[in-house]
């Protein structure tokens, strides 16, 4: 993503560096408001990398999986060590209509890559409307109490990674990794292949997508 400014904890993009106090960190991050504590992505959500997030998530091409588990790796912060991959969960019912939880074959994809254990700990306990079009207010409104921690996973004490394919405002990765933290993970960081630009969010109209795309798009 092509930025000089970067939020320290969150890794949002500014045009200039007056958003980040002297810690480098953005209002949200200042005022918790992301529930996570550090934020990671391979790149942008655009060109090629979107392309193929599309081929793998709507059009249902899974052995993609490995490829872009091999760019998670390349984003995934070697000083940090973590005890368990958690991968965004999906309603139930967005999963059936896709057929599989595309961060979940990321999530087994990078644990065979790194050891890390693949620890299914949290789900999705009710379906949320669309973000698109929403505030950043808004849009953690709308995920609230989403999330619940399946209490036979003990978190107590343990550095958690969440995987995910596409990082937009973190509405939602906050929500999820909030839900952990309460459940008594010591840390909670978000690692995804790519992306958006919330600088651009809101100058351009969505985009169409393509009618293959269309079943369970989130």
């Amino acid at each position: 993503m092509n930025a000089e400014y970067f939020c320290a904890c969150c890794r949002a993009p500014f045009v200039n560096p007056h958003p980040l106090d002297e810690q480098g960190r953005c209002a949200l991050c200042r005022r918790g408001l992301t529930g996570f504590d550090a934020a990671y992505a391979y790149g942008a959500y655009e060109g090629t990398l979107r392309q193929l997030i599309h081929l793998f998530k709507y059009d249902g091409i899974r052995t993609l999986a490995g490829p872009l588990a091999e760019l998670l790796l390349a984003a995934l912060p070697r000083q940090e060590r973590f005890d368990g991959i958690v991968p965004m969960p999906l309603h139930w019912r967005k999963r059936w209509q896709r057929g599989f939880n595309q961060a979940k074959l990321l999530a087994e994809a990078l644990s065979r890559r790194t050891g890390i254990p693949v620890l299914e700990a949290v789900r999705r306990r009710r379906a949320t409307p669309p973000q698109a079009g929403l505030s950043n207010a808004e849009r953690r409104r709308n995920v609230a109490g989403a999330f619940e921690v399946r209490r036979r996973i003990p978190l107590e004490g343990r550095r958690l990674l969440l995987v995910d394919d596409v990082f937009t405002t973190g509405a939602t990765a906050g929500a999820c990794a909030a839900a952990l933290k309460r459940a008594g993970a010591e840390r909670v960081s978000v690692l995804a292949l790519a992306r958006t630009d919330r600088r651009l969010m809101w100058l351009a109209p969505a985009q169409p997508r393509p009618q293959s795309m269309a079943i369970g798009a989130s």
